[in-house]
């Protein structure tokens, strides 16, 4: 299971946030340094890859553009990028910065033909799809909007679309360090043709060691991390991944 440590940033800074609220954003500037050094010091744990949301371009408040390009530009990692994606040209400006995947969410479900827009041009894996749920209803434009759809219908539609992505995370427990949502993950773990990334609620290694039970392929691990429940390296360590 891989291990990816999330960079959200807010006026170009490193937040996070409780339950998605942008009025509960704490930001890690003093112990973490600028969004850069935060990247470099989870590479240098050990990170195989990075998970960067533009909280900014999520709540149409502007966007992190730079940032994120100065990441791609500095640190040797794969990178997805989630937030405010609204648009195939939005996507194509982040690639162009050197980043590798794109995690969309409105657009997957306003214009669902955009996914295949952006795999022809830029590969078949640059596409994750995120099914942010609530009570099992998938929420997007900043978990604002509730679609029609449930996450097993949305695993049926994407995977029939060709893909193969998921990043599935619980909005009751995202920022809470309560432990993730292992029924809805463990069920989408299940589902064929689907790799499954699990976000939200992460707390303790022990989380962690759950996830890797049930079968998904990546967890990514935000507010624990800034909060020092646990080291990224030691988690590594942990999981074995």
């Amino acid at each position: 299971m891989q291990l990816i440590p999330a960079i959200d940033l807010m006026n170009g800074k490193i937040v996070r946030l409780s339950k998605g609220d942008p009025t509960t954003a704490k930001i890690y500037e003093e112990k973490f340094g600028t969004p850069l050094e935060a990247a470099k010091r989870w590479r240098d744990e050990g990170a195989s890859k990075l998970h960067i949301v533009d909280l900014d371009a999520a709540f149409v408040l502007g966007d992190n553009l730079s940032v994120i390009a100065e990441i791609a530009k500095n640190i040797a990692l794969p990178i997805q990028v989630g937030g405010g994606i609204r648009n195939y040209e939005t996507a194509e400006k982040l690639f162009q910065t050197g980043i590798s995947q794109v995690i969309l969410g409105a657009l997957a479900f306003s214009d669902p033909s955009a996914i295949g827009k952006i795999q022809k041009k830029f590969g078949f894996d640059s596409v994750i799809v995120a099914l942010d749920n609530k009570d099992g209803q998938i929420m997007v434009e900043g978990w604002k909007t509730a679609t029609a759809m449930n996450v097993d219908d949305a695993l049926e539609k994407y995977t029939q679309l060709g893909v193969r992505n998921f990043l599935i995370t619980s909005i009751a427990q995202d920022g809470m360090l309560s432990g993730p949502d292992l029924q809805t993950l463990s069920a989408a773990a299940l589902y064929p043709n689907a790799k499954i990334t699990a976000a939200g609620g992460i707390g303790s290694i022990g989380d962690l060691v759950a996830l890797k039970e049930i079968g998904v392929e990546g967890a990514v691990i935000g507010k624990a991390l800034y909060e020092g429940r646990f080291t990224l390296r030691e988690a590594l360590q942990k999981i074995g991944a």
